[in-house]
């Protein structure tokens, strides 16, 4: 049994002795209340809770380049784009009677808390492997559950593709449905690329869709085991590919379609060298 956690005087005072002061998240707060006016802005007055999704999905992803990057003013800049987005929400739905900001902020400061119980609380955990167990202990107790969930129940079916196959595996992996090394999921890529080779053959575009995917999975599993998350890898080498496609592209001009084969890989050669 997880014990639960309660705030006790010594965590109290950690937390008080270094008190943050946020007077511009208040002035961001106002202002996206503003926006939100009668008098406010058109645009930002006709946004619902849906609408403002498909932002703060963008939005998440651009913090997420901007984090890669390790320039600390693009990042600061995202996360306010991101946390804008969030705030807006919140007031959208605070407008309507469903929740505010505050109770958002409660809820997860509230669980944060409740599932920490080795930090606020009396329990002990040495590891991260213990800090996750008692996690998933914590949330079922809190659903109400008497029996595990399904080990892959919490992955979001709308994570993009790649990153919901890293996690699913990692659910697996937690009890025990993996290889015990990345020779596994290597020896298991060299199987499947021949399957696709034979689907490839056969022309059949479903078989060949269904052995593809086969393929990237076990790509992910054994990204995952050589502990590299491939949803990070595939956007490094995205944006490797835009800086010499593009320093290519620029070399070539109007030349880029007609321009041998030859030509091109020198250009790209030349913008490898280039890269830092």
């Amino acid at each position: 049994m997880v014990a639960q956690p309660s705030l006790n005087h010594t965590t109290e005072a950690r937390t008080l002795s270094k008190p943050r002061h946020t007077p511009q998240l208040h002035r961001l707060l106002e202002i996206v209340a503003q926006l939100r006016a009668p008098d406010g802005c058109p645009w930002d007055r006709e946004q619902t809770e849906a609408s403002m999704a498909p932002h703060l999905l963008e939005e998440a992803f651009e913090a997420v380049e901007a984090i890669q990057g390790g320039e600390a003013a693009h990042s600061r800049e995202e996360l306010g784009d991101l946390l804008m987005n969030i705030l807006m929400i919140a007031q959208i739905a605070e407008e309507a009677d469903r929740f505010d900001i505050e109770e958002v902020a409660r809820g997860i400061a509230d669980k944060l808390v409740r599932r920490h119980p080795h930090v606020f609380g009396e329990v002990q955990a040495d590891s991260s492997a213990e800090v996750l167990a008692n996690w998933e202990q914590i949330k079922r107790m809190e659903k109400g559950e008497d029996r595990p969930r399904g080990a892959l129940d919490g992955v979001p079916v709308s994570l993009p593709a790649l990153l919901q196959a890293y996690r699913i595996g990692e659910k697996a992996a937690r009890v025990g449905f993996d290889w015990p090394d990345s020779d596994g999921p290597r020896a298991k890529f060299d199987e499947e690329m021949k399957e696709l080779d034979e689907a490839l053959a056969q022309g059949d575009p479903t078989a060949i869709a269904a052995e593809l995917g086969d393929v990237l999975f076990c790509v992910v599993n054994l990204a995952r085991h050589a502990e590299i998350n491939p949803e990070m890898a595939l956007r490094a080498t995205s944006a490797r590919f835009r800086h010499r496609f593009g320093f290519v592209e620029r070399h070539l001009g109007e030349r880029m379609k007609d321009a041998s084969l030859e030509e091109k890989e020198t250009l790209w050669q030349d913008a490898k060298s280039h890269e830092a």
